[in-house]
C-alpha cells in the first residue's frame, strides 16, 4: 500500500537526502525573513546580548562562584586548623598538670601555694621584693659619689673612641 493511499490529507513531499548535505543547510546562506525570529536586526541584536548575559551569569553562578567559596572554605579551615593546634597543646599542658597534681608531692605543692599549707616543724618566711632605692639623694661628700655612679649606670655604655 502506497502512501499516498492511506488518507485523503494531502501531505507535502518530502525532501530528498543529498549525500553530504546536512538538515541544517548551508550556513553561509541567509535566513528568509518570513522565518527570522525577528525582522529587525537591532532586536534580534539586542535578543542575543540578552541570551549571552544570561548565559554567562548562568556560568558565574555554576563555576565561579563555587570557586570563591572554597577558597573561603580553605581559608576557614587553614585558620580553625591552627586554633585547633593552639587548643590541642593546651589540653596537653593541661593533662600534664593534672597528672602532676594526682601524686603526693603534687597535693603538697599545690596545697602550699593555694591554701598556705605547712607541715610540722615548717616555719613560714615571706619574703618581699626590695623598695626601689631613691634615687634624690642630698648634696654633698658621699652623696654626691652615689649619684654619680646612679647616673653613670643609667646613660649606659660609654661610646667607643676611634682614633
Amino acid at each position: 500500500m502506497s502512501r499516498s493511499k492511506t488518507t485523503s490529507i494531502k501531505r507535502p513531499a518530502l525532501p530528498s537526502s543529498k549525500e553530504g548535505s546536512s538538515r541544517l543547510g548551508d550556513i553561509t546562506r541567509s535566513i528568509p525573513i518570513d522565518k527570522r525570529l525577528s525582522r529587525r536586526p537591532k532586536v534580534a541584536l539586542f535578543a542575543g546580548i540578552a541570551a549571552l548575559a544570561v548565559i554567562g551569569t548562568m556560568a558565574a553562578a555554576v563555576f565561579v562562584l563555587p570557586i570563591n567559596t572554597w577558597r573561603e572554605q580553605n581559608n576557614d579551615l587553614e585558620q580553625r586548623q591552627t586554633q585547633l593546634d593552639a587548643l590541642v597543646s593546651v589540653n596537653g599542658q593541661l593533662a600534664a598538670e593534672v597528672d602532676r597534681l594526682q601524686t603526693d608531692d603534687g597535693v603538697r605543692e599545690a596545697a602550699r601555694e593555694e591554701i598556705g599549707y605547712m607541715q610540722t616543724g615548717e616555719q613560714r618566711r615571706s619574703v618581699l621584693p626590695r623598695p626601689p632605692l631613691p634615687a634624690d639623694l642630698p648634696d654633698g661628700w658621699p652623696y654626691n659619689v652615689v649619684t654619680e655612679i646612679f647616673a653613670a649606670r643609667t646613660a649606659g655604655p660609654a661610646p667607643a673612641v676611634t682614633d
